[in-house]
């Protein structure tokens, strides 16, 4: 008589789906907060080659990264992100997006996204709106330093989204939509992570150094600066992702 065959266990499904747009732009401190929180998670990146799902549905989650291309870019991978977006909302599964994926969000509900006249880049101050959402999604903050490294932004917002927060050069740096969370900034971010985009800066970024632009730091201050804000933005997104992790089904 043959041994009874022992059924091999099922790995359990992902509950988060992350979209990573280009190779550089990883989950970073994001992809720690799952990891640590016990959270399943696939992660798809379309520069690596990476076909993003065709669909949301069975996850509880959608996050959607940066990355160094615009949003309104004419890249099949975009337009799916946006269409899984706008899915993950019919299905009341809620979407945090940072910078890009804060971007395409806006995009996908109906807003707009433009070039700003000025980057913001490196460890900048935001002013945090008195509004309920704002001290649900953010905090009991209301001027508080966070990492950025954009050259566009959500300039027309979709309609019913509230304005959480701002910086001088940038009159929306999140809102909120329903159950989701879109932000220009970079919450995610490591010092690792800063340390690849240094070395590989692109153009416009070195230009706006030599420029001495107001909202973009030097290398050299980015990193001084980093070492003295780091633990306040990782305290900030526990909290970000946390109230997002609320509203999971």
């Amino acid at each position: 008589m043959s041994a009874p065959t022992v059924p091999t266990p099922r790995t359990p499904a992902a509950e988060v789906l992350v979209l990573q747009h280009t190779i550089e732009d990883t989950p970073a401190y994001l992809g720690h907060w799952l990891d640590r929180a016990g959270v399943r998670w696939d992660v798809f990146c379309a520069e690596a080659g990476d076909p993003y799902p065709s669909s949301v549905a069975g996850y509880r989650a959608l996050a959607v990264l940066g990355g160094e291309w615009g949003a309104n870019d004419d890249r099949p991978s975009l337009r799916q992100a946006e269409a899984l977006i706008r899915e993950a909302d019919a299905l009341g599964i809620p979407v945090i997006g940072h910078c890009l994926g804060g971007q395409l969000m806006a995009r996908a509900f109906g807003g707009r996204v433009e070039r700003l006249p000025q980057p913001e880049i490196g460890w900048l101050p935001m002013q945090v709106s008195d509004l309920s959402q704002a001290r649900e999604w953010l905090g009991d903050i209301r001027d508080v330093l966070v990492y950025q490294w954009h050259y566009d932004s959500f300039t027309g917002l979709p309609p019913g989204a509230q304005v959480l927060a701002r910086s001088a050069a940038c009159a929306h740096q999140a809102f909120a939509i329903g159950p989701h969370l879109a932000m220009q900034f970079h919450v995610e971010i490591t010092p690792a992570k800063i340390d690849t985009w240094l070395a590989h800066p692109g153009t416009v970024y070195p230009a706006a150094v030599a420029a001495g632009l107001s909202t973009v730091e030097s290398p050299e201050i980015m990193r001084q600066s980093t070492q003295q804000h780091q633990a306040g933005s990782q305290a900030l997104a526990d909290h970000i992702y946390q109230c997002w992790r609320s509203r999971w089904r």
